[in-house]
């Protein structure tokens, strides 16, 4: 008998949307419900893409001209798709995302200025039609992500220590990509109460995947 194909869950927002700690609450909340589940990251969620995730992150690396970053995503996500996703996938296991495309289209189409048209041949190559099935977008006043940015233990990395105008860019990308597809994205507010922002990601799972 063939396996049931997983599903393929995203997280995207600005930085201190708290998508690391409902990335754990989906997956709990998924594993409730039978299902078998795998956490992962962008860019990272392979060997190879958390190598290329030090680069990226690291503050030191504040020369990295624009083209080189975007072209390091991907490559970073072609590894994670190839080598992570897809097999899991294959195997009727779900895949929650912190991060995938949509965030390249946020930080580095919107944010650093390359544009949506350069980014959507490095999609089309990279995944062909694939694309997750629910997108959630983590949606916040910029200055309270960077006030939890601020609270949170340890350095910055090189994308958290941008400004409030970078910010704003990435954010009103995530929205229009929202309005792309009413199907596949979900917006959030992100600046709600925890258990309230958790609840309407339970109904989300419900209403758009049945779990």
């Amino acid at each position: 008998m063939q396996t049931e194909q997983g599903k393929f869950i995203t997280l995207e927002g600005s930085e201190g949307a708290g998508k690391s700690t409902n990335l754990v609450f989906i997956a709990e909340t998924l594993r409730q419900t039978g299902k078998t589940v795998i956490t992962t990251r962008e860019p990272g969620g392979s060997e190879i893409g958390e190598k290329i995730r030090a680069l990226l992150l690291d503050p030191q690396n504040s020369a990295m001209h624009a083209d080189t970053e975007l072209l390091l995503m991907f490559a970073a996500r072609a590894q994670h798709l190839q080598q992570t996703i897809l097999p899991a996938l294959k195997q009727g296991i779900w895949v929650i995302s912190d991060r995938f495309t949509d965030a390249s289209y946020a930080y580095q189409g919107a944010a650093r200025g390359l544009g949506f048209e350069r980014i959507a041949p490095l999609e089309s190559w990279v995944q062909g039609q694939f694309a997750p099935d629910l997108t959630l977008v983590f949606d916040l006043p910029i200055e309270v992500g960077m006030v939890r940015v601020a609270a949170r233990a340890g350095r910055v990395d090189r994308f958290e220590q941008e400004q409030s105008a970078f910010f704003a860019k990435v954010r009103e990308a995530y929205l229009q990509r929202a309005q792309l597809s009413l199907q596949r994205y979900c917006v959030l507010n992100a600046a709600q109460p925890l258990e309230v922002v958790q609840q309407q990601i339970r109904e989300q799972l419900r209403l758009r995947l049945g779990c």
